[in-house]
């Protein structure tokens, strides 16, 4: 990834499910972590983190916010790589899509990468959430769904964004709904 320099990246997310599994591959391959987290004094998301091999010597963790520049600027100065896979997604109520989803999800994403180029930060890998793509009935069956497509605002505030907890009962498993910090969810997922 990173020949020949030092080793250092920074993975926002790192107390999610797919973040904390990066964390522990990155540490497996000798690379020095800066990972994010929403509050370090919670053990849901620091323990596991805490426990990897390798994290005692190499594991920084950083409390951020992704919508506070500062706290983003000091968890990735001094590093060579970002992975952000850091993005809201919820199964839960919500109430407001554009401060719980859209704000941290858009501004958090640009807040990274200013940060990434302010410190000089040679590459960066962002991923996205499925909170993008909530799917719309107006959208036509026959249209393949790709980067164009994106969630219906005005249909997620109709709706509330509340299908999984109104429809649990049909819920059968989505593997692009990895809901993180490595705990367990209130929901069941079901397979077949």
């Amino acid at each position: 990834m990173f020949k020949g320099e030092k080793k250092v990246v920074c993975v926002t997310g790192g107390s999610g499910f797919i973040g904390s599994y990066l964390v522990s591959l990155l540490l497996n391959r000798g690379y020095t972590v800066h990972a994010t987290v929403q509050d370090l004094k919670d053990e849901k998301e620091t323990k596991h983190l805490e426990a990897l091999q390798g994290a005692e010597t190499k594991l920084r963790l950083y409390q951020i916010d992704l919508l506070n520049y500062d706290s983003i600027l000091a968890a990735i100065n001094s590093t060579h790589g970002v992975f952000h896979v850091a993005s809201p997604c919820t199964v839960d109520r919500v109430v407001d899509p554009e401060r719980q989803l859209l704000d941290p999800a858009i501004k958090g994403t640009i807040n990274v990468l200013k940060a990434a180029k302010e410190s000089g930060v040679k590459r960066v890998v962002v991923t996205s959430s499925v909170s993008a793509i909530t799917p719309s009935p107006t959208w036509p069956a026959d249209v393949v769904k790709r980067e164009e497509c994106w969630t219906d605002t005005d249909y997620c505030k109709e709706k509330e964004v509340n299908f999984v907890s109104e429809n649990l009962h049909i819920f059968r498993g989505n593997v692009s709904l990895i809901v993180g910090r490595k705990r367990r969810s209130r929901y069941k997922v079901l397979c077949d």
